[in-house]
C-alpha cells in the first residue's frame, strides 16, 4: 500500500478508511496523538515517542486498548505492509465511540487510529525565516492533544507570510513553542531551551537535541527566554520529528541568529549520524 490506514484492526488504503461519525474525535477531538519518522522501516525514538503517548493518554484518563509493547508491535508491522520504506508515522488514541455528551461515556473502548504516509526526513542545512504570534493555546500544552486549531491558524499564518514557522509567546514575551515544533537558542555557546512545564511540549527532538549537546561539551540551560533574547541569539534553532534540526535566519522579516556556524554544524551532524545509526536496515 501506498499510503495506509488503521483503524481499530481495519487495514486499508488512506484513501478508502472511514471512522463512525459518533467518535469522540468528531465531537470534541477528544484524544491524543504521536508522529515520528520511519526510515528502512524502523520508526527513529520508538520508545521514546510510544513512552509520551501513553502519558498523553493517562493525563486525559484514557485507557488504550492495549500495552506499549503491543502498540510497537503493532507499528512496526504495519512499517511492512507499505509500499515505501521511509514513512511519516502518525497514531492517536481517542476516548471511544459514543452520542455526544461532554462527560465520559460509560463502557467506551478507546479506539486506535494510525496513517503511515511516504515521507523522507529533510537532511539539509538550508535556513528557514519564521514569524512571531501570541500564545493564546490552552495551560495543558505538555499534552499531545488533537485540539490543535490554534496551531493550525498559527501555522497558516506563517504559510501566508512565507515563513516556516509561527513562535508563540506568551504575555511578558516569553517564548515558549512554535506551531508545530520547539525552538531554543544559542548565545555564547550555551544552548538555552524552555523548560518543560506546562506550556511547552517535551519535544523528542527536543530531548535528543539535549543529549547532542552533552556529548559535544555545549552547556545547556532548560529556563524561560523572551522575544528580545530570541532576536539577538547568536542561532536560533528549530527542532520537530518531522525536521530534527533547522536553522533560522530571519524572524518577522528581520535578519536573526547565523553567527555560531561552527556549533550548528556541528549539533546538526551529531544528530543526523543518530538519526542513521539508529535507522539502518536490522
Amino acid at each position: 500500500m501506498k499510503e495506509l490506514g488503521y483503524y481499530n484492526g481495519k487495514i486499508g488504503e488512506l484513501s478508502e478508511m472511514s471512522v463512525p461519525m459518533n467518535d469522540r474525535v468528531c465531537w470534541f477531538g477528544d484524544g491524543v496523538y504521536e508522529a515520528q519518522p520511519c526510515r528502512n522501516r524502523i520508526p527513529f525514538a520508538l520508545d521514546e515517542h510510544v513512552d509520551r503517548f501513553f502519558r498523553s493518554a493517562s493525563f486525559l484518563e484514557i485507557e488504550p486498548p492495549l500495552s506499549k509493547e503491543a502498540l510497537k508491535d503493532l507499528l512496526r508491522d504495519l512499517t511492512k505492509k507499505t509500499d515505501d520504506p521511509d514513512l511519516f508515522v502518525y497514531y492517536q488514541l481517542t476516548r471511544g465511540t459514543a452520542p455526544r455528551a461532554h462527560v465520559f461515556p460509560d463502557n467506551a473502548k478507546a479506539n486506535l487510529w494510525v496513517t503511515l504516509t511516504p515521507k523522507k526526513i529533510y537532511q539539509g542545512t538550508e535556513p528557514v525565516s519564521v514569524i512571531t504570534g501570541e500564545d493564546t493555546r490552552f495551560f495543558h500544552c505538555n499534552i499531545k492533544t488533537l485540539n490543535l486549531i490554534p496551531s493550525v491558524m498559527a501555522a497558516e499564518k506563517a504559510k501566508r507570510a512565507g515563513a516556516f514557522e509561527c513562535v508563540f509567546y506568551r504575555p511578558g514575551q516569553r517564548v515558549t513553542e512554535c506551531a508545530h515544533s520547539n525552538i531554543h537558542i544559542l548565545k555564547g555557546g550555551v544552548l538555552q531551551t524552555a523548560p518543560t512545564d506546562n506550556l511547552i511540549l517535551p519535544g523528542i527532538a527536543r530531548a535528543h537535541l539535549l543529549r547532542a549537546c552533552r556529548r559535544l561539551g555545549i552547556p545547556v540551560r532548560e529556563e524561560p527566554f523572551h522575544l528580545c533574547d530570541l532576536r539577538e541569539a547568536d542561532e536560533i534553532l528549530i527542532t520537530s520529528s518531522s525536521n530534527l534540526l533547522r536553522r533560522v535566519n530571519r524572524v518577522d522579516g528581520t535578519p536573526a541568529g547565523m553567527k555560531d556556524e561552527k556549533r550548528f554544524n556541528a549539533l546538526h551532524g551529531d544528530l543526523f549520524r543518530e538519526y542513521f545509526t539508529c535507522t539502518e536496515q536490522a
